[in-house]
């Protein structure tokens, strides 16, 4: 019986292990992931972490990249472009398989080579063309120069996991034109966990947000979480820093904030405001903290008192009602009189 596999393609450049792209030792701050390593190639003043490049449109841009292999054997790789996006689940800084669609720096750059084999312990540099159509949008397109390991290599047991890794160098690009920073809160939504027995345990709850880029450059974003109780209270005040590092153009991440020792009982409101340089933005929602157990108490003991209440009204009401006429009595129709007979 054949063993069942799964194939992932493990961007390791720019997720999971590398996360982000400075790394100790040299060479400059390179994409690594203990195979191999991905870089720009350094200027003669300094080394440069990652591609950071600017060009108007119809503007066509040349560079290199170079490829450190790390290992005792010769490595064939897989090289492309591709585009950039942020993961939904934390906001990572991630990129486009080979096989999805490419509308920015992945459709626009094409490396001059799109196989190359590295030696061990050795180098190889491979020059690329970045072409900047017409009609290109102003503002900021990130993406990465890929080097990709072909190969799946699978592991053991019942379950044989097929890998594919490969390493990526960050392209930062941006387009002569507007830059209109922008960033939108939305969706915000409260969740509470009471305590099963009211007065013991701790009330938890969980706010929940959507963050957008909604103009073209890539932003630093700053949150700002703010709760209020009944008549204007301040039940929390606090500076988020579960972010991503940066949210790029176009791109929306789904956040949430735990909020140890909720209020038990109360009612207000909570706030998000969300700013980067050159703009702020804020959005809200509404909460109830009741303690269940407490509220379903009440609600029996209000339905208790009302029961008798609704029989005492209805009762006074059966009392104080007016008795209904009697019918008039039936009358027995007479019989119409003949008129007398005309006499000669």
């Amino acid at each position: 019986m054949r063993k069942p596999s799964a194939l992932l393609l493990s961007l390791l450049g720019l997720l999971g292990v590398l996360g982000g792209l400075a790394l100790p030792a040299a060479p400059a701050h390179a994409a690594d992931n203990g195979s191999w390593s991905v870089y720009p190639v350094s200027s003669q003043s300094a080394a440069r972490p990652y591609f950071t490049l600017w060009a108007d449109p119809g503007q066509t841009i040349e560079d290199r990249v170079v490829v450190a292999n790390k290992t005792a054997r010769p490595l064939t790789l897989r090289m492309y472009a591709a585009d950039a996006y942020n993961t939904v689940r934390d906001g990572g800084f991630a990129v486009r398989t080979l096989q999805e669609r490419m509308r920015g720096v992945g459709a626009w750059a094409r490396p001059a080579v799109s196989r190359i084999t590295v030696p061990a312990r050795g180098k190889a540099t491979v020059p690329f063309t970045l072409k900047v159509p017409e009609g290109a949008e102003p503002g900021d397109h990130p993406g990465a120069l890929v080097a990709l390991d072909e190969r799946v290599e699978r592991g053991a047991g019942s379950l044989a996991l097929g890998v594919r890794q490969a390493v990526a160098a960050r392209v930062y690009l941006r387009v002569g034109g507007p830059a209109v920073p922008a960033i939108a809160v939305e969706d915000v939504r409260l969740s509470h966990r009471q305590p099963l027995v009211p007065g013991f345990g701790t009330a938890e709850a969980t706010v929940s947000y959507t963050l957008r880029n909604t103009g073209n450059v890539t932003l630093d974003p700053k949150v700002e979480l703010r709760a209020r109780g009944l008549f204007g209270r301040t039940l929390l005040d606090r500076d988020l820093t579960r972010l991503p590092a940066e949210l790029l153009p176009g791109q929306r991440v789904r956040l949430t904030e735990p909020w140890h020792g909720a209020p038990r009982l109360d009612w207000g409101d909570v706030t998000l405001t969300a700013s980067a340089e050159n703009t702020r933005e804020s959005a809200g929602a509404s909460f109830l903290a009741l303690p269940w157990a407490a509220a379903l108490v009440l609600l029996a003991l209000l339905v208790a008192g009302a029961v008798p209440l609704v029989r005492a009204r209805r009762a006074r009401a059966r009392r104080s009602a007016p008795e209904p006429p009697s019918p008039p009595p039936a009358t027995t129709p007479s019989r119409p009189r003949s008129s007398p007979s005309a006499r000669p």
